[in-house]
């Protein structure tokens, strides 16, 4: 059976999101990093809607959440790659993991200080 590209506009966009969409299912379900990410980006959702936070504040936390969700995924396909690649261990695998774990880390961090700076003032 060979690939067929679909060339319409609209059922290739459409094609496009759902592959998108199976693929963020996939990473929530299969992935422990991104379920924990996930998983307080919905701490954080409720938490926004506790303190009831201003729509700036809303705009920036939903910002951190995505770019960590995002970078995590790269992270993961990067990661899932080199496996595939070489599946045993080799020093130059391990340093491209290392760089895109620290991509990962950044946004996470960056997350970290929006999160003090949205909720430390509601909190004290």
């Amino acid at each position: 059976m060979e690939f067929q590209k679909d060339n319409t506009f609209f059922t290739g966009r459409l094609k496009s999101v759902t592959y998108a969409f199976k693929g963020a299912v996939k990473l929530i379900t299969t992935e422990h990093s991104v379920m924990v990410q996930f998983s307080l980006g919905i701490l954080m959702a409720i938490a926004g809607f506790y303190f009831e936070i201003t729509t700036t504040e809303w705009l920036f936390q939903t910002l951190a959440i995505g770019l960590v969700m995002s970078i995590e995924g790269v992270n993961t396909a990067i990661e899932k790659t080199a496996d595939f690649i070489h599946p045993n261990y080799h020093k130059r695998i391990g340093f491209i993991k290392d760089i895109a774990a620290g991509a990962v880390f950044f946004a996470a961090i960056t997350a970290i200080i929006i999160g003090l700076i949205i909720y430390l003032p509601k909190i004290t």
